[in-house]
């Protein structure tokens, strides 16, 4: 029996490439990738393409484009990036550009990365949280949670993929930092409160799971974790990892709004939601649960011992 095709857009992002690079090393003979990227002639598309992907051009704002890269495939891994440009109203032309692509190519199986909808916690109008761009809290997962209804409304046979924190920003934008004293400070503005958080190549094997469990998981939710960890946890980890002592001491989560990068102000009230909603966030994210999916998802100390390296900057 011919290999099913899995189209992967956003194949060069973190979660994008970390589907396919789970299809390349597991699919065996039941899956091959299609990645899907702006740029086939990017160094990470070239990569890819010598791991054995089909790499072809496909850009969100191109439906023509995107329906023809979606021909013949069977299933497809869905994500958009909003970092780039930071815009909800575009990110869901996008995901209604994907999902008129899919319907055309009569894909079978969509596999949705997506996340919850803030203010059904923290309404638009409570003063805990800014409320940014006029109606959002946190505009990447409200976003995505608006979009799941396009999906539903379009009979689009689905799988929510729900993810959450990278370990890998614990290397970038979270990672630790010297204070004046020469001593690593990690200023996550958690509190006491513990965090879900995944290795983005994880994501890619989860959902290879989901693909090949199929019709079982059309219309489910999944929601991932590799690992849930306070701050004082995570420092620990980090500083066994690294070889030295680091220091967990939070900011407040104006503190870390204020700290004026791209961004801040958006990731300052998703570590708040975090924060403020550990149990409501987390309790769907049991790692144990998710293993039993997928055995392969590691725990943070797992991914760090994998050899974790401070960014230059620190």
């Amino acid at each position: 029996m011919a290999a099913k095709t899995i189209a992967v857009v956003g194949a060069t992002g973190a979660q994008g490439s970390g589907v396919v690079r789970a299809i390349l090393a597991d699919g065996g003979d039941e899956f091959s990738v299609r990645a899907l990227t702006r740029d086939v002639t990017s160094a990470k598309a070239r990569e890819l393409a010598e791991l054995g992907a089909q790499v072809v051009t496909a850009d969100y704002s191109d439906p023509r484009g995107l329906a023809e890269a979606f021909e013949g495939a069977d299933g497809a891994f869905l994500v958009t990036d909003f970092w780039t440009h930071m815009d909800p109203e575009r990110e869901q032309q996008y995901v209604h550009n994907l999902i008129d692509a899919v319907r055309k190519a009569g894909v079978k199986h969509v596999v949705w990365s997506t996340l919850e909808d803030t203010r059904e916690l923290i309404p638009v109008d409570d003063p805990r949280m800014p409320t940014l761009l006029g109606k959002y809290k946190v505009p990447h997962f409200d976003a995505k949670a608006e979009a799941d209804a396009f999906f539903r409304e379009a009979g689009v046979p689905t799988t929510f993929l729900r993810t959450t924190f990278y370990y890998e920003n614990l290397a970038d934008a979270l990672a630790p930092t010297r204070g004046s004293d020469g001593r690593l400070l990690l200023t996550i503005p958690m509190g006491d409160a513990p965090i879900a958080g995944i290795a983005s190549a994880d994501i890619g094997r989860v959902a290879l799971s989901i693909f090949r469990r199929g019709e079982e998981f059309i219309g489910r939710t999944v929601s991932v974790a590799g690992d849930i960890v306070t701050g004082k946890q995570i420092a620990d980890a980090l500083g066994e990892a690294l070889g030295e002592s680091v220091e967990y001491r939070p900011v407040t989560h104006d503190q870390f709004r204020a700290f004026g990068f791209p961004g801040a102000e958006e990731f300052g009230n998703m570590l708040q939601y975090y924060t403020e909603f550990a149990d409501e966030f987390t309790t769907p994210r049991d790692p144990a649960r998710v293993r039993e999916l997928t055995p392969e998802v590691r725990s943070l100390r797992e991914w760090l011992a994998e050899g974790y390296r401070l960014p230059a900057a620190a």
